[in-house]
């Protein structure tokens, strides 16, 4: 049987959420309203470190912010939906084979045509890549460019999550994309083209004739602000026309504020607190619930963010495709140190927690809230704030007790978290559950939307009951924006399309 898919038809089986920045005119409140000669500037809260969409950074929002401007995918995402990108048609011959037809209008920045030869060398390069992107692919087996404007994919098992994979595969020119240098200045094919980069510092970019409508505006640049008080002046002060994420401990500083609004959206972001379940004593699951037990989520998620996060129902936020409501944790200290007991840790026990400052809003806060709350039963956390890089060794070599972090479902889609970090393969915290593994496998290989919500639903009561970590706190996106700002649309996913914005005098 073929199962085939166009725009109309493929809008009825798919659905994802969108998922740093500093957005100012250089004449706010004064310029012209055309988009031919406006400049915008926009500030995010991460830096640009890296344009590689295939790299290291490759699921880091801050790139995925870039990516989206700079190239294409053969599927994009808009609102809660997938739409074709350049790609305007596919179909299914077989489970294990999907035939894309290409747009025959698509040309990459420097002019050049864009066929499917580039779009297969790219998904060979992130497949090969060894970064978190590449666990989308594993079970492809052959990419075939079978004509100018036909590409081939082949897989070894059926791959249900295709089309939601290829929103995040960007296209680069193939000819291009491995000389020396290049993701200096990268060639894509989107709406907006590099002028200039210096990481972790500024992103220029100029408006682009895309085949989808060339943007409103003439420039965009995103230059990075790294403290927080400076962006929040910037805002005031009329030097950004916009500012997102606002911390949810500067939210105050802004409402009300005059020419400002805030706008806010439930995002893909949340924190979590990962156990080591293969280390003692967090290999039993009485231990990891009496943890759970000990801390006053809903109190310290209401007084440290207030309304900039929700407590979470799921491990994964409510905004994400296969979410599903668990019943909560109740804050139940004597019934946690019970649990101990039972366990044989009556007494107590010392442990550590491991974190990075930058990982999210008001992490320094939330790890010392779940330390002060976890000594009432007896247990002495060790905090350890380390650097990112550090973090980042120590949690590849699960060398942590317990580790503190914000997740981003990048795709909207539960598979992207739950699939790619809770199987056992995985082996991301020690934790192994073979009925798991079965459940995730099999929704990762399903198209059909209704059975895989099914099978998420049993994913997230094992992974919740079973306590594999803490999940504290979905965060709430707030946008800050200058009166002048129109057309803006805020992404839970933080990557909101700047095509459309304009500056109104």
């Amino acid at each position: 049987m073929v199962t085939t898919y166009n725009r109309r038809g493929f809008l009825k089986i798919s659905g994802i959420g969108l998922a740093s920045a500093y957005l100012a005119a250089c004449s706010v409140g004064g310029g012209s309203s055309t988009g031919a000669d406006q400049a915008l500037r926009a500030a995010f809260a991460q830096p640009i470190n890296d344009l590689d969409p295939h790299g290291p950074s490759s699921v880091d929002e801050a790139t995925l912010l870039a990516g989206r401007l700079i190239y294409d995918t053969l599927i994009r995402p808009v609102g809660e939906k997938l739409e074709p990108g350049i790609a305007t048609a596919w179909e299914q011959p077989d489970p294990n084979t999907w035939v894309f037809t290409l747009r025959e209008d698509v040309k990459f920045h420097d002019g050049s045509p864009l066929t499917a030869r580039d779009v297969k060398a790219s998904l060979e390069r992130v497949k090969d890549a060894d970064t978190a992107q590449s666990a989308l692919w594993t079970s492809v087996t052959s990419v075939e460019a079978t004509g100018e404007h036909t590409l081939t994919i082949r897989t070894e098992k059926p791959l249900g999550t295709m089309p939601v994979n290829l929103t995040l595969m960007f296209v680069l020119p193939a000819d291009k994309m491995n000389d020396e240098g290049f993701f200096r200045k990268p060639i894509g094919s989107g709406p907006f083209k590099v002028e200039s980069f210096t990481p972790s510092d500024q992103l220029v970019l100029g408006a682009f004739e895309h085949w989808n409508g060339k943007p409103k505006t003439a420039s965009v640049t995103l230059p990075y602000i790294p403290e927080t008080s400076s962006q929040i002046t910037a805002l005031r002060t009329g030097e950004l026309s916009a500012l997102w994420p606002v911390p949810p401990d500067q939210l105050r500083e802004l409402d009300g504020a005059e020419g400002i609004t805030l706008e806010t959206v439930p995002s893909y972001v949340y924190y979590l607190n990962w156990f080591n379940c293969g280390r003692k004593p967090f290999d039993d699951p009485r231990v990891r619930r009496a943890m759970w037990k000990a801390v006053n989520v809903e109190e310290i998620v209401r007084n440290l963010f207030g309304k900039g996060a929700e407590v979470m129902t799921a491990p994964i936020p409510s905004t994400v495709f296969g979410h599903a409501d668990q019943r909560p944790y109740p804050h139940d200290p004597e019934g946690a140190q019970r649990d101990l007991a039972e366990a044989g840790l009556g007494d107590g026990f010392s442990t550590s927690l491991m974190w990075f400052g930058e990982t999210g809003p008001l992490a320094d806060g939330l790890a010392q809230a779940m330390i002060s709350d976890w000594a009432k039963i007896g247990v002495t956390v060790e905090p350890q704030n380390v650097e990112k890089a550090e973090w980042l060794r120590r949690l590849n070599a699960k060398e942590f007790d317990m580790e503190l972090q914000t997740n981003t479902v990048t795709t909207g889609d539960a598979d992207f978290t739950l699939g790619r970090l809770y199987d056992s393969g995985a082996d991301r915290m020690g934790y192994r559950n073979p009925e798991l593994d079965a459940i995730l496998r099999q929704a990762h290989e399903d198209s059909d939307r209704e059975r895989r919500a099914g099978l998420y639903r049993q994913a997230c009561e094992i992974i919740w009951s079973d306590a594999v970590g803490i999940f504290p706190a979905a965060l709430i996106s707030t946008y800050g924006l200058r009166s002048s700002v129109a057309g803006f649309e805020p992404a839970p996913s933080n990557q909101p399309d700047l095509r459309g914005v304009t500056l109104e005098a």
